[in-house]
């Protein structure tokens, strides 16, 4: 199974282009700390990058920007490409499945109603991230260590 689940920030605005068969396609990175600190007390991020396709794509340009936070359900992607030079680059990325925005829209401004479900949760391929992860189980607060610093 290749699933991945991040909530991080984002390092900058996203990019948003279209294929020439005109599908919106937006790429940006994802900062996402690590659980545990160094030896010198401080928490390290990984810099994550995401693509995302079709209408989430123009979503994520539209109402997400630099410092966002999200959380973002996909896969792991590995591709290689030659560069300039004549090198082989090798690229990771994680492929959305879904992002939710866990920030309001970008200008202060409250989502309209009727665009809630497009401004929070977004579906490209399936409808549920958590469709094939089997029976709820109930946890409480004391049961999550839950220590995010940004």
């Amino acid at each position: 199974m290749n699933k991945v689940f991040l909530i991080g920030r984002l390092v900058a605005d996203p990019d948003l282009r279209y294929t020439q068969s005109n599908k919106p396609v937006a790429d940006f990175r994802l900062a996402v700390n690590r659980q545990y600190t160094d030896e010198s007390g401080e928490r390290k991020a990984d810099f994550i990058n995401i693509i995302t396709w079709g209408k989430q794509a123009e979503n994520v340009k539209q109402y997400i920007e630099k410092g966002s936070q999200v959380a973002v359900d996909g896969r792991i992607q590995t591709r290689n490409y030659e560069n300039k030079e004549g090198k082989k680059v090798y690229v990771t990325e994680i492929v959305t499945n879904n992002i939710m925005f866990l920030d309001n829209k970008k200008d202060g401004q409250a989502p309209r109603e009727d665009t809630y479900n497009d401004l929070h949760t977004t579906t490209s391929s399936d409808d549920s991230a958590f469709a094939d992860f089997g029976e709820t189980i109930e946890l409480s607060e004391e049961n999550i260590d839950f220590d995010v610093a940004f």
